[in-house]
């Protein structure tokens, strides 16, 4: 069902953000009076799953979903419709308008995506807001997994600053240090002030982890609830009680007592507990997977969080400047693939990465980030100087308007036989590395 679910929404944000893109180089197609011949989502090899005609322009779904389409007459392009550039230039033509109304045409898709985020980043300050717990409001630090110690953070830690610069939030750790390229991480252990230098070849160890973040609030472990026929439950243990030892052993937080459960797994554990100002002490077994079956009182609701509200007009330049830093922040990480010491290149992603990304349940705000995300990252690598994207066919037309000399149609058509083969390798590439993941 997971799967599932995450199929469904990797295809309806991909949809939506190929019909906005293709919209883009049709309304501008269409403004510039230029005829349009087909509007597809999906590509249509063979035949196509759904299609109609409306006026000069064949609407349809393909059955590949790997992207979309329209298919701009006197365009040299994916269809390479060599018959077409044969006869003689018609006005209704691409290739017959003005070079400054082929380079809008051509930036029409990566603009419309880009007011995409613009608008649904917006959308989402305005119906959910921002909040988050503040950096100075962890009591007990942080709680890291391994990929963190790899950098030297410790559980316990208080982060007290990125590069000489402090942070508000401390899930912006890790985008200090990838993205913006700091490498001190200064933090507070035991009482003493710590500077930690963070090597280029450590950050590899974020880039092979399978997941977002790695570092969160350190908790003290309290018992928010149990499930049926659990062996805590079934062992005395309630909700509301706090873990403060397994055999004696201090475990107060809540990354001090799961390693010692793990390795009990299938063991009885003295668990020590704290239940309104008594102390018990409780003999449990471990369940044979390593869990003491309970679910803890998470972070949101031990912390203090600070939520920022946003009104309509409010949320539209909030929108507008949160699509930019995440645009930024997506270049920076894009420069990671061509960093020998990060490795960056072994970890280029395709549909299978893309997915992994979507949430396990349907979660409407969450969607929308990601559609927000993906629409950006859609833009640039579209914007990209490479034959067969947009970026390719707008670097020729803005060598035409400095040179006044336009690429010969025999240079186009090899131009774009050279990109397909470089975006169908890249595609190859990237989808094949997901497909090795999944059996390592």
């Amino acid at each position: 069902m997971i799967v599932l679910i995450k199929t469904v929404q990797l295809i309806l944000s991909l949809s939506i953000l190929v019909l906005i893109h293709e919209f883009g180089h049709f309304i501008t197609a269409r403004w510039f009076k230029t005829k349009v011949e087909k509007f597809y989502l999906f590509f249509d090899p063979w035949f196509a799953l759904f299609k109609f005609r409306k006026g000069e322009t064949e609407y349809g779904v393909g059955w590949l979903p790997l992207g979309g389409y329209v298919k701009i007459a006197g365009m040299i392009d994916e269809s390479m419709d060599k018959e077409q550039m044969k006869q003689p230039p018609q006005p209704w033509e691409f290739r017959s308008k003005p070079a400054w109304q082929r380079l809008i045409i051509m930036l029409g898709g990566i603009i419309m995506n880009m007011i995409l985020a613009i608008f649904i980043y917006s959308m989402i300050l305005f119906a959910w807001g921002e909040e988050y717990i503040p950096n100075a409001n962890l009591q007990y630090g942080i709680a890291v997994d391994s990929t963190a110690m790899h950098l030297g953070l410790q559980s316990g830690d208080h982060i007290l600053s990125v590069g000489g610069k402090p942070i508000e939030q401390y899930t912006d750790v890790f985008a200090r240090v990838m993205f913006d390229g700091e490498r001190i991480i200064e933090v507070e252990r035991a009482g003493e002030k710590v500077d930690i230098k963070v090597e280029d070849s450590s950050l590899k160890y974020i880039l092979n982890a399978d997941k977002a973040s790695f570092i969160e609030p350190r908790t003290l472990f309290f018992i928010d609830s149990l499930p049926e026929n659990s062996p805590a439950g079934n062992a005395g243990i309630k909700a509301k009680d706090q873990l403060i030892a397994l055999d004696s052993i201090p475990a107060l937080f809540w990354d001090q007592a799961v390693p010692y459960i793990v390795s009990h797994k299938g063991k009885t554990v003295a668990v020590t507990l704290l239940r309104s100002g008594d102390t018990l002490k409780l003999p449990v077994k471990i369940s044979e997977d390593g869990t003491l079956g309970v679910y803890r009182v998470l972070p949101d609701k031990l912390y203090q969080s600070k939520k920022i509200a946003y009104g309509f007009w409010a949320s539209i330049p909030a929108g507008w400047n949160k699509t930019w830093e995440k645009l930024a922040d997506y270049v920076k990480q894009f420069r990671l693939i061509f960093n020998r010491k990060t490795e960056g290149y072994k970890h280029l992603g395709g549909f299978i990465s893309i997915g992994k990304i979507m949430t396990p349940t349907w979660d409407w705000q969450s969607f929308w980030n990601i559609t927000a995300f993906l629409s950006l990252a859609l833009a640039f690598m579209n914007l990209l100087p490479i034959p067969a994207l947009d970026g390719g066919h707008v670097l020729f037309t803005l060598v035409e308007m400095i040179t006044g000399r336009k690429p010969s149609d025999k240079f186009l058509e090899y131009a774009q036989v050279v990109g397909m083969v470089i975006l169908l390798s890249l595609m190859v590439y990237a989808n094949g590395n997901d497909i090795i993941k999944l059996f390592k």
